[in-house]
């Protein structure tokens, strides 16, 4: 399954930035719920599991949350590579937005595909 990944950098520590993002899943998962199935969680300490179907189509993925960035890796269903930039744009501007992401020169992955 092709793979998403993004390094989105913030200032905000790791327990701030794991707080704020638990509150905007719960929130996303409320307002999506009736084009979002078998939404699955799960918190291990600053690291987040998810997965859910989404048109019939399964998604899945982690959120690690380090002290001065989010590491986010997602399989998207093949039919969503048509979309992939739009999806990273949006999660990019959403979880920026969120997390007030630091304006960095940052070397990590940034939209990287693994597939």
């Amino acid at each position: 399954m092709p793979q998403l990944s993004l390094d989105i950098p913030h200032l905000l520590g790791q327990d701030e930035a794991a707080r704020r993002l638990k509150e905007k899943f719960a929130a996303a998962h409320a307002e999506y719920r009736d084009r979002v199935s078998d939404f699955k969680e799960q918190w291990c300490d600053h690291t987040f599991s998810y997965a859910f179907k989404v048109l019939g189509m399964a998604v899945s993925g982690t959120i690690a949350v380090e002290e001065k960035r989010v590491r986010m890796a997602t399989d998207l269903p093949l039919a969503a590579m048509f979309f992939k930039g739009a999806i990273e744009d949006r999660i990019r501007q959403e979880v920026g937005a969120l997390l007030g992401a630091a304006n960095t020169n940052d070397t990590g992955q940034h939209g990287t595909d693994r597939s």
